[in-house]
């Protein structure tokens, strides 16, 4: 049984329209108090996979979660996908669509609304950290969320699935990196402006750093030590999914090269291996 959680926005509706079309049995909205009735008595049988979506709006329900899911484990294999998004994001979300946030349904609640998604940030925080899926839409369009999602569901589960992720620090850490990789360090082609406009994935890019011996010996021990760790966590067993995230100023340029890189010497030995360059605006 996947439960489906997070902020309001985020784009949860997206995610159960998705997993319908991947063959789930969809619940949207189920009271808490009624989980566990579902997976003893439905979801253990039902031969489809089942997912529910839980939202905040029963914020009594949502703070019995964490004890819920525990009692849940020994019913059903269980795992839990929470979608977030930063402020900002929701903000704007809000003000394209129109439609009040859950805080603003119950008439007493005067929150502005930054300050609602915060509250709600702080009640879905221990739910946060028990989800094994976590998906951070705040660049993702519809599209793009439904591939993310298509991706980590049907990939072969039997193998760890890994993603090797570049990111801008200016736009904000990614709050699912299991390991994270600093490479602002490295020399920064953003200062030769004839190579602005490109990504790392662009070979006037890949010959910059070539002529260096920094982003070699970072990609050169990086691997190693990736080599050295990847493998004990594909042999214990305890998750499915691990995510590697590599990070400079703006996320086009070192980030995306050093990920290409190291994904090309990866991929060989790990099979379920993607790549994700979450800022990176391709030269056009």
């Amino acid at each position: 049984m996947l439960i489906v959680t997070g902020l309001a926005g985020a784009g949860k509706t997206v995610a159960m329209n998705t997993l319908e079309d991947l063959g789930y049995y969809c619940i949207d909205n189920l009271p808490v108090n009624m989980l566990e009735a579902l997976a003893n008595d439905f979801a253990a049988e039902h031969p489809q996979p089942v997912a529910v979506a839980i939202d905040s709006r029963n914020p009594q329900g949502i703070a019995s979660l964490p004890e819920v899911f525990h009692r849940l484990h020994k019913l059903v294999d269980l795992q839990i996908l929470f979608l977030t998004a930063n402020t900002e994001t929701l903000v704007r979300r809000y003000s394209e669509t129109r439609r009040p946030h859950p805080a603003h349904i119950i008439k007493s609640n005067n929150h502005s609304l930054p300050e609602a998604i915060e509250e709600e940030r702080r009640l879905l925080g221990n739910i946060f950290d028990l989800a094994e899926l976590t998906i951070d839409t705040s660049r993702y369009n519809v599209y793009k969320l439904k591939d993310k999602i298509t991706q980590l569901l049907t990939a072969n589960t039997a193998e760890l699935m890994i993603t090797l992720q570049s990111f801008g620090f200016k736009h904000g850490t990614p709050v699912n990196a299991d390991y994270m990789f600093d490479v602002r360090f490295l020399p920064n082609p953003y200062w030769e402006a004839d190579l602005r406009a490109y990504s790392g994935c662009d070979q006037p890019i890949v010959e910059f750093f070539n002529k260096y011996d920094e982003p070699q010996n970072f990609i050169k021990q990086t691997e190693q030590y990736l080599h050295y760790c990847l493998p004990q966590f594909a042999n214990n067993g305890n998750r499915a999914y691990l995510t590697i995230s590599i990070g400079c100023t703006g996320g086009q340029h070192r980030s995306v090269y050093v990920t290409e890189q190291l994904a090309h010497k990866l991929k060989p030995y790990f099979s379920n291996l993607v790549i994700e360059h979450r800022d990176m605006i391709s030269k056009s």
